[in-house]
């Protein structure tokens, strides 16, 4: 997928954060640490360095949402963290983002931390952002 396109698909899917462009994205997909598990609708980005992995963003297409997508995104970027070496991941996730929780935890993530304020919407309003972890072992859902 080109940065062009998941710069499309990112800007369909995120208000907060807010949507990273197509030269942050040539950016991240030119560093070696970066995992990259693109679908036609979507993609996941992680990021593994020793044995620490983090999910740096998740974005579907919303015409193309609620048919399982992010979960197989999620699970296969996990199995490909796994593979680099990762024994844990973490992430942030807006602590009103509901639907993302809703994926993390069935994916095993527990909050690990919150971060006040950490997000700023467009209106002005702070949104905390939750630290999420668990175990990068396949079928490790435990923290």
């Amino acid at each position: 997928m080109t940065p062009s396109r998941m710069a499309e698909i990112h800007a369909a899917s995120f208000v907060t954060p807010r949507p990273w462009n197509e030269p942050e994205f040539a950016a991240l997909l030119a560093e070696p640490s970066i995992l990259s598990v693109e679908l036609p609708d979507g993609f996941a980005l992680g990021r593994v360095v020793l044995d620490e992995a983090e999910v740096l963003t998740i974005a579907v297409n919303p015409a193309a949402r609620r048919n399982g997508i992010g979960s197989l995104l999620l699970a296969n970027l996990l199995d490909e963290m796994a593979l680099a070496g990762a024994t844990t991941v973490h992430l942030e996730v807006a602590a009103d983002n509901s639907a993302a929780l809703a994926l993390y935890a069935s994916a095993g993530f527990a909050e690990a931390g919150r971060r006040k304020g950490y997000y700023l919407r467009p209106d002005g309003q702070r949104i905390d952002a939750l630290v999420m972890r668990r175990s990068a072992l396949p079928g490790g859902g435990g923290v």
